[in-house]
C-alpha cells in the first residue's frame, strides 16, 4: 500500500473498569474489536492468582505500575469506554474518568450510572 491507498487509522478505544468484571471487560473488547476499533484494555487481573503478584509487596508495586500504565493507554486513546455492570464505578475507575475528562476524551458507559449523563 502507498500513502494514497492506506486506509485511515481505526479509532482507538480504551476500556476502563474494575477487574472484578473481567468477563465483561473481555466481552466489551470483543464488541469494540468487531466494530473495527483498536482496543486497549487492562492486561492483568490482580484478583486472579498468578505467580507475578503472589507476593503482597510485589502485588502492591505492580498495582501502582499498572495504574500509571493505564493512564498512558488513555493518552493514546481516541475515546474511553467505562465497563460498569450494575453501574459500579470504583476508585481506580473514577481516577481514570477524571484523567480522561482532563484530556477531553469522549467517555461512554456500558451501563447507566447516576454520575453521568
Amino acid at each position: 500500500m502507498t500513502a494514497d491507498t492506506t486506509p485511515p487509522r481505526p479509532q482507538i478505544v480504551v476500556l476502563c473498569g474494575s477487574t472484578r468484571f473481567w468477563d465483561a471487560l473481555a466481552e466489551a473488547a470483543l464488541y469494540e474489536t468487531a466494530a473495527g476499533r483498536i482496543v486497549l484494555a487492562p492486561g492483568c487481573n490482580l484478583k486472579q492468582p498468578h505467580p507475578l503478584w503472589a507476593d503482597p509487596a510485589r502485588a502492591d508495586r505492580l498495582k501502582h505500575v499498572l495504574g500509571d500504565l493505564h493512564l498512558r493507554k488513555i493518552d493514546l486513546a481516541d475515546d474511553v469506554l467505562i465497563v460498569n455492570p450494575g453501574g459500579y464505578i470504583g476508585d481506580s475507575t473514577r481516577r481514570e474518568i477524571a484523567y480522561a475528562r482532563s484530556l477531553g476524551r469522549p467517555i461512554r458507559y456500558t451501563h447507566p450510572t447516576p454520575d453521568h449523563t
